[in-house]
């Protein structure tokens, strides 16, 4: 199947062949320069559009890779936030410090 060529194209491709007709020059080879031009403005408009494609596609990948890692370093910054907040010890972790001594104490002194 032959992709057709727009009205708006034959216009162009034609309006690009008479502006650079030589002297001499019969209809029919301006007619066969414009449907040249035509063929690389085709050409042309499909390469863009496969170009353009691609752009999109990698786009696409790049926003979906930036996501995803974000999400997990955002959780893992909550989960250590929920942890200690930037190195700074609570209560309830000074308890835990405490409670965990208090039982090493207590094992070392049952086992001697």
């Amino acid at each position: 199947m032959k992709p057709s060529i727009s009205s708006e194209t034959q216009q162009e491709a034609l309006a690009a062949a008479k502006a650079t007709q030589r002297p001499g020059q019969t209809k029919e080879q301006t007619k066969l320069i414009a449907q040249g031009i035509e063929k690389g403005i085709a050409e042309y408009k499909k390469l863009q559009k496969a170009k353009a494609r691609e752009r999109d596609k990698f786009r696409k990948q790049q926003l979906k890779a930036k996501s995803r890692p974000a999400t997990e370093d955002e959780d893992a910054d909550t989960f250590t936030e929920h942890l200690a907040p930037q190195g700074q010890f609570t209560s309830a972790t000074w308890v835990a410090i405490a409670l965990l001594l208090l039982s090493w104490i207590g094992f070392a002194a049952y086992c001697s």
